[in-house]
């Protein structure tokens, strides 16, 4: 079974493009909210950081949730795939309220601008959920070669984080045409959630048209008495809950693109431009340059990794790819603290900024197949195999550790009191003036949020997977005696 190969090129491109569709909206959120709520509405930094905190513990019920609702029935169009296209128009509209007022007060700060936000943000989160649980499960059911399998992950994960470089260039380029308008940030982030919302969708809904489930997973049972419940067969998956903490640990890695624009306007980061004579347009194409760049660094380090995964999983464990990189990626960012504060050039950081973000490649694909082997040893240990549930697992760590890196952001600016506030009042002169009163401390504290609190993350997120021991031949003999077992209970594979 190792040797077989049972999903098409075109399939496996199809699953890509979903992915595509589904990385242009996730990454448009995900780098940008943040910036959104704090320097364009201007929202109270507690609010922000107990909405990120409360969003998350709902999702600590909602995702498990969700994976046992897709776990529990197969329907006539497939047991993942009809989520897709029930999810998509849902989540385009909520993109779009996320990022476009309908018209409460921001100046005065009016409670129903609150209440709107806090309630689109959590709703986006629970249809987000119905959507990504399913779909990340899809390459489970799609063949039985652990192989074929991350190599479906790999593509799917580098195609979809195209979605991120995406969301580097859009502002730049619709900054360029919103320039000099009224309100120019406002127009910037509601066309940027339009677009990024009417083209991701509908990419991200043909995968429930052209994929084919071949793993006729049977139904869940009534639990007899005595019996494991779901949760606690999940629990008690040692090697799924090393992945799992590990994969929260790793909450820095998304940072590197997150903080950028935080970064860009308060880490006092200057290119050829002196600051103390710059204009208020010089100052405002320096924040665009160092923004660009850290972006870009982050992504060019991602893709660089991504696109090496499925040569680099012939010759290595996944656990041993993961640990390296974290810990390349560590060293990185010293350096670039250490030579990007030195120098006040970050342009000779650029090199070491690119292989910080390599992390961010090789997690971002090596967390998913490891949770897949996962769940063949679940199946192989107890007989069953909660699909869903399992990768609900790592839906909700990825939107956890989102949270956390946004509520580390957050919690900088009230450490070395920072208020966004003050700083965005009066005439464009005046905010390059108290941006430039900002201390050496603060300025430190915010360059640091791309580059040693990263750094320390990663660090932390590669002990878990020590160990984590599903490699070498325990590997191939769940992988073989699965297969025998499958046959045994009459679960059938398609061609």
């Amino acid at each position: 079974m190792e040797n077989k190969k049972y999903v098409p090129k075109k399939e496996s491109m199809t699953f890509a493009i979903a992915a595509l569709g589904q990385g242009l909206v996730y990454s448009c959120m995900s780098s940008y909210v943040t910036d959104y709520y704090m320097n364009v509405l201007a929202l109270d930094a507690m609010f922000v950081i107990l909405l990120m905190l409360l969003a998350r513990v709902w999702d600590a019920i909602n995702d498990p949730l969700m994976g046992m609702i897709v776990d529990r029935r197969t329907t006539k169009h497939g047991r993942m795939k009809p989520y897709a296209v029930a999810t998509a128009i849902p989540i385009a509209i909520l993109t779009i309220l996320m990022f476009v007022n309908p018209g409460f007060d921001v100046q005065n700060k009016s409670i129903w601008l609150y209440v709107f936000v806090a309630v689109v943000y959590v709703a986006w989160g629970m249809i987000y959920t119905a959507s990504d649980v399913p779909f990340w499960s899809l390459p489970n059911v799609m063949t039985p070669n652990p192989a074929e399998r991350a190599n479906i992950i790999s593509y799917g994960r580098t195609v979809g984080g195209v979605g991120t470089a995406v969301t580097v260039a859009l502002p730049i380029i619709v900054g360029y045409f919103v320039a000099g308008r009224d309100n120019a940030d406002v127009l910037k982030y509601a066309i940027m959630a339009i677009s990024m919302s009417l083209i991701g969708m509908p990419l991200f809904s043909t995968s429930s048209f052209a994929i084919k489930e071949r793993i006729e997973l049977p139904n869940s049972q009534r639990k007899d008495p005595g019996e494991p419940s779901t949760l606690s067969r999940i629990f008690s998956c040692k090697p799924l809950m090393l992945v799992v903490l590990s994969g929260i640990l790793s909450f820095g890695r998304y940072m590197l693109q997150a903080a950028a624009p935080h970064v860009a306007r308060y880490a006092g980061l200057y290119i050829g431009i002196d600051p103390a004579t710059a204009t208020v347009e010089q100052i405002n194409k320096n924040i665009s340059n160092v923004q660009l760049i850290i972006q870009v660094c982050a992504a060019i380090g991602m893709f660089g990794a991504m696109i090496f995964m499925p040569k680099l999983f012939k010759k290595f464990e996944y656990k041993h790819m993961m640990i390296v990189s974290c810990f390349g990626g560590f060293v990185a960012s010293i350096f670039t603290l250490i030579i990007g504060w030195t120098t006040k050039n970050l342009l000779i950081c650029i090199p070491f900024m690119i292989i910080s973000a390599i992390p961010l490649g090789v997690i971002n694909v090596v967390s998913y197949a490891m949770v897949c082997d996962c769940l063949d040893y679940m199946e192989w240990k107890t007989g069953f195999r909660n699909t869903a549930l399992g990768s609900a697992c790592q839906s909700f760590v990825n939107k956890l550790g989102n949270a956390f890196g946004t509520v580390a952001i957050i919690l900088m600016y009230m450490i070395v009191n920072i208020d966004v506030s003050k700083l965005n009042v009066g005439s464009g002169q005046a905010v390059v003036e108290a941006v430039r009163n900002l201390t050496t401390t603060q300025n430190f504290a915010m360059f640091s949020l791309v580059t040693i609190v990263p750094g320390i993350s990663l660090v932390l997120c590669a002990i878990p997977l020590f160990f984590y021991d599903i490699v070498g031949d325990k590997k191939k003999k769940i992988t073989e005696e699965l297969a025998v077992l499958r046959e045994q209970r009459g679960i059938t594979i398609g061609e």
